[in-house]
This record gives structure tokens, C-alpha cells and sequence, in this order.
């Protein structure tokens, strides 16, 4: 499994309409994204900083979605993101929710 995290500074104050954005726009987005499975968003309200982590079956699955839906993304949060949000790229290493274990070496 494949993710991609999102790190944003958000504009003040804009997290309640942070939030809304991600639940009423971007989700309904990324469902429609072949191979995506979750997104879990993170706000940091005293650092004016979001997290947001999106997990995809494969990198290939991610990739496109960052080639034909993400400046969609980004034009819509616009309005509540100051600066360029930075992306990094992991492979799922474990996780107890998607019952993903760590695998040997």
C-alpha cells in the first residue's frame, strides 16, 4: 500500500473551513480515484498546520491522481491554504487499520 502526505499551512483563521473543504470536496474526490482506500487529516490549530495522508493500493494508483485530480485539490483549497503544500511519497510500512504488518527483511 502506497500513501501521500500532504503538509499545509493553513490561513487564519480558516481550520473549521479547512475541515469542511476536505469532508464536503476532497473526499468525495478521492472516492472516485481508482485505488484509493482512506484519508486521515490532521490540524495542528496553535501551528496553523494541516496533515493530510491519503492511502492508494499502488504508487502507480497515486500518481495518476496527482497528475489529473490534484490541481483540482489545490485550486479548492486555495482559499484556506497559504503556500505550496509539500507531498511526500511512502510505502506502508504497518498499520493496525488496514491490517498491514511489517514485512521482513
Amino acid at each position: 500500500m502506497h500513501t501521500r502526505s500532504l503538509t499545509l499551512k493553513l490561513k487564519s483563521p480558516s481550520i473549521v473551513e479547512f475541515t469542511r473543504l476536505i469532508e464536503s470536496e476532497i473526499i468525495p474526490m478521492l472516492r472516485k480515484q481508482k485505488g484509493f482506500r482512506d484519508e486521515i487529516t490532521f490540524v495542528a490549530p496553535e501551528r496553523g498546520e494541516a496533515l493530510a495522508i491519503s492511502f492508494w493500493d499502488t504508487q502507480e494508483n497515486a500518481e495518476a491522481y496527482t497528475r489529473t485530480v490534484y490541481p483540482e485539490v489545490l485550486k479548492t483549497l486555495s482559499k484556506v491554504v497559504d503556500g505550496t503544500p509539500t507531498v511526500e511519497n511512502f510505502e506502508v510500512a504497518n498499520s493496525t487499520f488496514h491490517k498491514i504488518a511489517a514485512q521482513g527483511a
